[in-house]
């Protein structure tokens, strides 16, 4: 399956409250499938970043619906990645006086679709 990159279309969502990590487990799955393949499996999957995920995927198809006119029928999900965002640094007291950091991390998911290539 050929993927024409020439006319593909993006949606990020910057600072989700959740680690890189785990969002990263669920883009594999998605990378490189039809986009009503991937909708199925995101909405299946029992992980919580299906919901942050699912919508980047949803907006990216609309731009590619709105602003290039392309059937949502060829899409296919061409680009997914999470990178790290910020980390919220807090901090939970414990015992004897001391204090340990707990770092909560923050991501920001891209994902690209593109029309299949016709032969």
């Amino acid at each position: 399956m050929a993927i024409d990159t020439t006319q593909q279309a993006k949606a990020i969502a910057k600072y989700i409250r959740m680690s890189p990590h785990k969002v990263r487990r669920v883009l594999d799955q998605i990378r490189g499938r039809q986009y009503r393949e991937a909708l199925i499996i995101l909405e299946f999957m029992p992980y919580k970043a299906c919901g942050p995920v699912l919508k980047v995927l949803r907006s990216a198809v609309a731009n590619a619906e709105h602003n290039l006119g392309i059937d949502p029928s060829t899409l296919v999900v061409s680009e997914a990645f999470a990178d790290g965002g910020p980390v919220l640094k807090r901090y939970r007291p414990r015992a004897q006086g001391r204090a340990y950091q707990i770092r909560k991390p923050t991501c920001h998911i891209t994902v690209a679709v593109a029309p299949e290539a016709t032969k």
